[in-house]
């Protein structure tokens, strides 16, 4: 497992430097036509302001039966409808298709192989409609940060401590109380892999939310994809 449920206990403080996303992803469900999925919906941090601004349910797919439970209790309390499953996203089957699925705060680096990553984006290229989009936000790896962060214990947002591996492609969060997060980071060019054989094609790459380029400095992807064009 790449997620320890000890680590729903404390989430909002762990995410809530995120914010920026927010309006990136409400802009874009403000935008789509049919259903709206978020796949590793966490504690509803993205899909509540969703669900707000477009009147529309969202789906919320995740693993972790903590986290649905933070999520259906913080839709309860902001009056808002949010269609919680749980579930494994390599397995996304929905009974109409998307117009957006999107993934946000690094949450595809849960999934460990690229194999994985292949099935997750093949459900996905079948669950959306023509004009529907996927979006989704990971971090770039940067050896710089690698270098500075590796072993070293830090209080802040929780008590612990980062190990990277780099031949695994593996960031272990190791929290004090000995629960453990793994992300697996992935290239530019495996993602635009995965966009190649699974029948998507990239409509924006930024290097983040306010549409900056994407660049040799950048340490984050911000892609927006849809079905690749029949056209030529």
């Amino acid at each position: 497992m790449s997620w320890d449920e000890r680590f729903a206990v404390g989430y909002d403080v762990w995410s809530a430097g995120m914010t920026a996303d927010v309006p990136f992803f409400v802009d874009l469900a403000l935008r789509a036509e049919g259903p709206l999925v978020e796949l590793a919906v966490g504690n509803g941090r993205v899909a509540i302001p969703i669900a707000l601004a477009t009147g529309q349910p969202v789906i919320g797919v995740d693993s972790s039966p903590a986290m649905l439970a933070l999520a259906r209790d913080a839709a309860t309390q902001a009056g808002v409808e949010l269609d919680l499953r749980e579930g494994d996203m390599t397995a996304l089957c929905l009974d109409d298709a998307a117009g957006l699925i999107y993934c946000p705060f690094h949450g595809l680096l849960h999934l460990p192989t690229w194999a994985d990553r292949r099935r997750m984006f093949e459900r996905v290229a079948a669950s959306l409609r023509p004009d529907g989009r996927f979006a989704w936000h990971a971090l770039a790896f940067d050896y710089r940060v690698a270098a500075r962060f590796d072993g070293v214990h830090q209080d802040a947002p929780t008590p612990h401590t980062m190990k990277f591996s780099v031949g695994a492609n593996r960031i272990d969060i190791i929290r004090d109380d000995g629960a453990v997060s793994s992300l697996w980071w992935a290239t530019l060019n495996e993602w635009l892999g995965l966009l190649e054989v699974t029948g998507l094609e990239v409509e924006t790459l930024s290097g983040g939310f306010e549409g900056e380029p994407f660049d040799d400095d950048s340490t984050a992807y911000v892609f927006v994809a849809r079905l690749r064009s029949s056209k030529g």
